[in-house]
């Protein structure tokens, strides 16, 4: 089975476009390899107070959402 001659868009080379290629479908995999520095390497954590905040505001959502889609008219 032959796999499809793609052209990169970045460097211009030709390569096989395979399945599982990681990266992008129009870049060769030397170019869809991810630049060091870049991405959400480490996200940073919330503390206690955050989280409760984030969890208050999620289960009010979570009571309006239900709210407007159960009430009884």
């Amino acid at each position: 089975m032959t796999f499809p001659i793609k052209t990169c868009v970045v460097c211009g080379e030709e390569f096989e476009l395979k399945p599982d290629k990681p990266g992008f479908a129009n870049r060769c995999p030397e170019c869809s390899e991810p630049e060091p520095g870049h991405g959400a390497a480490n996200p940073q954590s919330m503390d206690a107070e955050e989280r409760r905040l984030a969890s208050e505001a999620d289960a009010e959502r979570r009571k309006a959402i239900r709210d407007l889609l159960y009430r009884k008219e």
